[in-house]
């Protein structure tokens, strides 16, 4: 299949790839169907709606932040990021987390009701 996404123009991929959210995520409960996309760095991934190319959301896998993040059964945690110029200004939602199972394809997404889980961590600290 093929699909023309904002941040990589079009990309061709195998629909057997597609991870299915069969409740959506927060906000986007009607688009169930995305492609997890590794970026060179290996440290952002983008999660790009099939159904709206245009919607994708900046990933960072939450076990390298936090060894102690809850973690769920074979699921990969995943914190959205919101992306800055300033290193120092990237944050990450770790009170709503998107955890994927890579191998079943499916994945889902929760509130974590902690206080000490913000969604606004900074991911790089200033020195």
């Amino acid at each position: 299949m093929k699909l023309k996404t904002r941040h990589f123009g079009e990309i061709e991929f195998d629909e057997n790839l597609t991870i299915k959210f069969p409740k959506g995520l927060l906000g986007f409960e009607d688009l169930t169907n995305y492609l997890l996309i590794k970026t060179e760095n290996e440290l952002f991934f983008w999660l790009n709606s099939v159904e709206n190319p245009e919607l994708a959301f900046p990933l960072v896998g939450l076990r390298m932040i936090q060894d102690t993040y809850p973690t769920a059964e074979e699921h990969e945690p995943f914190g959205v990021t919101i992306l800055h110029s300033d290193p120092a200004q990237i944050t990450v939602n770790l009170k709503a987390p998107i955890y994927i199972n890579q191998n079943e394809k499916t994945g889902y997404q929760k509130i974590i009701d902690d206080e000490k889980f913000p969604v606004d961590y900074n991911l790089f600290v200033q020195q």
